[in-house]
């Protein structure tokens, strides 16, 4: 019996490690791709702070590996979000062997969905929220305050902002993922939204740099991709009594 429980450990172990390896491969390879391409890149991530602040024309650093590690930071990034659907697929399909062989043929279709969310989520982030908040945000800088973004500090405001909110417009996915895990059931979410909706409201001003207007507009889609997270778990299917 012991045996036969430590072999079935073992197996989930190796599939893990397997598929642990397997994403960690396509994130490195998009990032090494993306690093010839960092210099480029990172003008794309700055312009909307020159943008907000017309009299900032340079970023400065005060170490002196921090512009190089910076890039590097810009080309881990992309390859994240790059290998994102890579990644997805691998935690989907270890995740698979406990639903039907139609759930399982539906890896594609859930792994587009999950990355579109992702991706959009971090491209609102870019277009929608961050010039807003650095708009706000450098809206201290005056006769007696002036701005000397540091580069590294600016890139990683980015970059966290972007992987937040492309994380955060997972949450149909996740809630998906938690129904089918068993962790969670769609009843628990449904009587549980407004400690959910309150949730959101918290987590998208702290995003949001304290910013109203961010906020509202982080809110309002938030709220309605946790009603889309109950009605995707309606169509999975969940168990009698929901």
């Amino acid at each position: 019996m012991n045996e036969a429980l430590t072999g079935h450990f073992q197996g989930h172990l190796q599939e893990l490690r397997r598929r642990i390896t397997i994403a960690f491969v396509a994130v490195a390879l998009f990032s090494g791709i993306a690093y010839f391409f960092s210099e480029a890149i990172t003008r794309f991530f700055v312009a909307p702070l020159f943008s907000s602040c017309p009299e900032l024309s340079h970023l400065v650093y005060t170490n002196l590996t921090e512009a190089f590690v910076s890039y590097l930071k810009v080309s881990v990034l992309v390859g994240v979000i790059a290998g994102f659907p890579v990644v997805l697929y691998q935690v989907w399909m270890f995740a698979s062997p406990g639903l039907h062989a139609h759930e399982k043929r539906l890896a594609l279709v859930v792994v587009f969905w999950a990355t579109f969310l992702f991706g959009f989520g971090a491209v609102f982030s870019y277009v929608g929220v961050l010039p807003r908040a650095l708009t706000y945000l450098m809206s201290f800088v005056g006769d007696d305050l002036t701005a000397m973004p540091k580069l590294d500090s600016y890139l990683s405001f980015v970059a966290r902002s972007g992987l937040a909110f492309g994380l955060a417009f997972e949450i149909p996915f996740l809630m998906v993922m938690a129904g089918k895990a068993g962790f969670v059931d769609r009843a628990y979410f449904r009587k549980q939204r407004k400690y959910f909706y309150l949730a959101i409201i918290v987590l998208s001003f702290l995003l949001a740099a304290g910013d109203f207007m961010s906020t509202i507009l982080l809110v309002l889609p938030l709220f309605v991709l946790y009603e889309l997270g109950l009605i995707v778990m309606r169509v999975f299917g969940q168990k009698k009594g929901d």
